[in-house]
């Protein structure tokens, strides 16, 4: 059987591979992006689904638009008015089947084989993995602790036919690094007189639990700029709901296009269940009591860090978000790291897939959201194990 080179050349998810490993009940966990299943709103979605059958009937069972439903689009817009000043309409909102879908289909309408991509390094490894289908020339700009690389970014601008830069400025997967408002302007000021797309990526963005909310780079100044959004570290990630918001009428036209080409629309059935669970409860209560429950986990597993992991260990130290990005500075690959730490009940992610060119890094991520305190703590204490038995073999 003959396959395309754009699948054969497509890396599997190292997580969802691992996720199958790690579902066992004596696994601890840090690996998965996951949202802590205790912080789904079950009864009231429930109410939400009841309601949005006996208001709507047969509609919610029926094809649908493409762009999707425009309550819904509606709320969104009058939430990203009044929170960040973007002056967006429902027209400049399309709704995807969660933010993955909404990379891909960008990366159709933007890109043919070896048009460029900037991107983050290390990067979100399900952008690496839907981009990487087109067939692009990757450009990685190191991610520092106050955003992208500068003089790396000015380079990488002036490279053949890049199309699009694509960020995560808020609590960045993998990293939780967040881009300072000085690091934004300045990567604002570069990038606003060029013909190239600035995705902002904000799955994480309102779970906040240090510091102040920051401005985005481009969304509500620039034409060229895409913002992503999703429901699913919110409120549910089984529905699948994520949407792209940007008033490039052009580029919008043809993501819906693409769409309409790879399943007509999303969901129609989680767009009114969301809409309806959105508009009769406190969402920003809801919130606030995931940014309660992600803080505390987030302390836990910081405090462990800094108890037992030994001084050759750097982490970083994220003011939101979902996860804690290690380095190891005692000659260990995280790949090595890693068959060590299966070997004691403990799984994380190597940093591999976050690189597009890199392998054998040194580097790996923690998430801290999916786990109770107690289990955190185990967790650390046995990967510390593990780094302690590395330095007595290495001093012997």
């Amino acid at each position: 059987m003959q396959y395309s080179n754009r699948v054969l050349n497509t890396p599997s998810s190292f997580i969802r591979n691992i996720l199958k490993v790690t579902d066992a009940p004596d696994v601890i966990s840090f690996a998965g992006g996951l949202p802590n299943p205790i912080s789904f709103p079950l009864e009231n979605l429930q109410e939400a689904i009841n309601r949005a059958i006996d208001e709507n009937g047969s509609k919610i069972f029926q094809y649908a638009s493409t762009n999707g439903y425009l309550p819904l689009r509606q709320y969104i817009a009058d939430k990203y008015n009044r929170k960040h000043d973007l002056g967006i309409t429902a027209d400049d909102i399309l709704l995807t089947t969660g933010s993955q879908q909404a990379l891909s289909l960008l990366s159709q309408v933007l890109i043919n084989p070896g048009d460029g991509i900037i991107i983050e390094e290390p990067g979100y490894l399900g952008a690496i993995q839907a981009f990487t289908m087109s067939e692009p020339s990757f450009y990685p700009v190191t991610l520092e602790e106050d955003g992208l690389n500068l003089e790396e970014l000015k380079v990488a601008l002036d490279q053949p036919n890049v199309k699009f830069i694509y960020t995560v400025p808020n609590f960045q997967n993998p990293t939780g690094l967040t881009y300072t408002a000085e690091r934004r302007k300045e990567v604002y000021e570069l990038i606003k007189d060029r013909d190239i797309i600035l995705v902002e990526d904000d799955p994480y963005g309102e779970l906040r639990f240090k510091g102040d909310s920051l401005p985005y780079i481009a969304a509500g100044k620039l034409e060229n700029s895409v913002l992503l959004g999703s429901f699913s570290k919110t409120v549910t990630p089984g529905m699948r709901l994520g949407f792209i918001i940007s008033k490039n009428k052009e580029l919008m036209r043809h993501i819906e296009t693409a769409k309409q080409a790879s399943d007509l629309h999303t969901n129609i059935f989680s767009q009114y269940a969301i809409y309806e669970y959105l508009t009769h409860n406190e969402y920003d209560t809801h919130v606030q009591k995931i940014i309660e429950l992600y803080d505390a986990q987030s302390k836990v597993m910081l405090e462990a860090l800094e108890e037992h992991f030994p001084e050759n260990v750097s982490f970083t130290r994220p003011e939101g978000g979902m996860f804690v990005w290690a380095t190891l500075n005692n000659g260990m690959t995280a790949m090595e790291f890693f068959e060590r730490a299966m070997d004691v009940g403990v799984a994380f992610v190597p940093g591999d897939p976050f690189y597009t060119s890199k392998k054998d890094v040194n580097t790996l991520r923690l998430n801290y959201t999916n786990s109770a305190p107690e289990v955190i703590r185990d967790g650390i204490k046995r990967l510390a194990t593990i780094l302690k038995d590395a330095e007595i073999v290495q001093k012997s």
